[in-house]
């Protein structure tokens, strides 16, 4: 039996094992790149979330998957939503870009990525398109906790849709320079809200991610109070 064969087989019968199917409800582009895209089915229901855990979703290659985050979960109904920023031309982008309703696919998950709990007062979060929706769904979870939004966004204009859509308010929005010079005013906001007692999540882009770490080691933050996760970098696959 050729490879191909073999490793496709393998392939089913770990979804089959591992994952859970779901059929896609909706989808809709909401701005340039960026489409909200609900999943459901029975297989959903009862499941145990928390805000920041990811997914990680089948693509049509054999043990291909790409990693989202869900805005939000409904374990009643079997229904989650995941906001996809289309980055450029690999299988995710091409998934986000080209699923329509009645489409199925193959979830892994929900399972711990991003996790703030631990650490209390004010939230934090500093990331990029990719981090939208994280920055939705903590929000969102943790009424009583005051959440300030930070994003790095190579097109503002259909990042205020975005924010427009999910009704997200107050969010500071940074423009993408070439040379990188907004993450140092993305850096300047921290020290106010070091001193307002927040803990911070750094997620996105890897060299912004390790750039606001650095300076928050200057402000002599403890780790309790930080948590980072690389969800991309240039010329690199594999990160979530």
């Amino acid at each position: 039996m050729p490879a191909e064969s073999v490793k496709g087989r393998l392939d089913g019968v770990l979804r089959r094992m591992l994952m859970r199917r779901a059929t896609i409800s909706a989808c809709r582009p909401i701005a340039e790149r960026f489409h909200l895209i609900t999943l459901e089915g029975p297989a959903l229901q009862g499941m145990s979330w928390a805000p920041g855990q990811k997914v990680q979703i089948a693509m049509a290659a054999p043990f291909v998957t790409r990693t989202y985050t869900p805005i939000e979960w409904d374990a009643l109904t079997g229904r989650t939503r995941i906001l996809c920023y289309v980055h450029g031309e690999g299988p995710g982008s091409a998934w986000a870009r080209d699923v329509k309703p009645g489409d199925e696919c193959d979830v892994f998950g929900p399972r711990s990525s991003v996790d703030p709990r631990p650490a209390s007062g004010p939230l934090a979060v500093f990331g990029d398109e990719t981090s939208i929706g994280l920055g939705y769904a903590l929000s969102g979870r943790y009424p009583t906790r005051s959440a300030a939004l930070h994003f790095e966004l190579g097109d503002t204009e259909a990042g205020k849709h975005v924010l427009k859509h999910l009704d997200l308010s107050g969010v500071a929005l940074f423009e993408k320079r070439a040379d990188d010079a907004h993450v140092e005013q993305m850096a300047a906001a921290l020290p106010s809200l070091v001193a307002a007692g927040a803990s911070f999540v750094f997620a996105g882009k890897a060299a912004t991610v390790q750039r606001l770490r650095q300076s928050l080691k200057q402000l002599d933050v403890t780790t309790p109070r930080i948590t980072t996760k690389a969800y991309w970098a240039p010329g690199k696959v594999g990160l979530d």
